[in-house]
């Protein structure tokens, strides 16, 4: 065999949320991969994509923590977003090529305005330039081909905008959205309420649901730290479920909760709640309360549940004094 050989990495079970702050550039997907080798990670799945020219909050699962990484792609989103007056491109956003350019008298209180006129429940119609699909197939592949294909308007709830700074040509707004949102279709909307035109200069998401930048690392701060440091940086496997109300059972109902059989409880109806077994951090699953019983919605496997009392013990072992 000719040249080096590639070392094989030698993988591990990891379980826990990464809180990455993706870098300019790279795309989600990119970036799990990285984040997955540095960590040797079995099992790695991300919570909806951000765009390659947008950087921030990505949150990474890992192990157990997939199975509910649905929780956070549904959640409500907040960015900073750096709007751009006057000009227009293809994209709608700073990659794409120029297509109108308008001359800019904004005034603050314009801004607030339009941008209180596009709070609450709005129709967006999706982007050209977007990974929806129509047919199989991107909407983006159909773009570079120069084909552009009905769209039908989604509906979205824009919760808040705020100005943190801006005048002129050039305001950054702090958006707190639901999940499905374009900011980019927002940024374009917004400029032509206010009679300019506007695109999308640059995007950082700051939230999603609960979870925020607080302790978000990035690739370079994960590459300079020892297995040991990055083990330690990962949030709990029930972090995407720690708004849930908690569930403890006993040895036996335990057992009998992870093989999927329900069971009895006099709590009051609750459609989520995450369930535990005796130990502090022996997380089950999730499920829900109907009619006195508790029946599960998704469940971790025993091997699961053991590598985090395991993971659980090695981390209380190097924080020991």
């Amino acid at each position: 065999m000719q040249g080096q050989e590639r070392v094989r990495i030698q993988r591990r079970a990891v379980h826990g949320v990464l809180l990455l702050d993706k870098p300019l550039g790279l795309s989600s997907n990119d970036a799990l991969q990285k984040a997955k080798r540095l960590y040797r990670a079995e099992k790695a799945g991300h919570t909806g994509t951000l765009d390659p020219l947008a950087t921030g909050l990505l949150p990474l699962c890992f192990g157990a923590a997939t199975k509910f990484s649905q929780i956070s792609l549904d959640a409500d989103k907040r960015y900073l977003a750096t709007l751009k007056l006057g000009v227009t491109t293809t994209t709608a956003d700073a990659e794409g090529e120029q297509l109108q350019r308008r001359d800019v008298n904004v005034t603050r209180a314009a801004m607030e305005a339009a941008c209180a006129r596009f709070t609450g429940p709005i129709q967006q119609v999706p982007p050209m330039h977007s990974a929806l699909k129509r047919d199989g197939k991107p909407l983006y592949e159909y773009a570079r081909a120069g084909i552009e294909v009905e769209r039908e308007p989604r509906s979205v709830t824009i919760h808040h905008i705020a100005i943190v700074s801006g005048e002129h040509a050039e305001w950054q707004l702090d958006v707190q959205c639901s999940k499905g949102t374009y900011i980019r279709t927002l940024a374009e909307d917004i400029g032509e309420s206010l009679g300019c035109g506007a695109h999308l200069a640059g995007l950082r998401r700051t939230g999603s649901g609960a979870l925020t930048l607080q302790g978000a690392l990035t690739l370079e701060q994960l590459a300079a730290m020892t297995e040991g440091e990055r083990d330690a940086a990962l949030a709990a496997a029930d972090a995407l479920v720690a708004g849930w109300p908690e569930v403890r059972l006993g040895t036996e109902d335990a057992g009998r909760f992870l093989s999927g059989v329900r069971r009895r409880t006099k709590l009051a109806d609750t459609p989520n709640v995450r369930v535990y077994g005796p130990e502090p951090k022996a997380f089950l699953g999730g499920a829900h309360i109907t009619a006195g019983e508790l029946i599960s919605t998704r469940l971790l496997s025993p091997l699961e549940v053991q590598g985090l009392l395991d993971a659980t013990s090695v981390n209380s072992t190097r924080t020991a004094p």
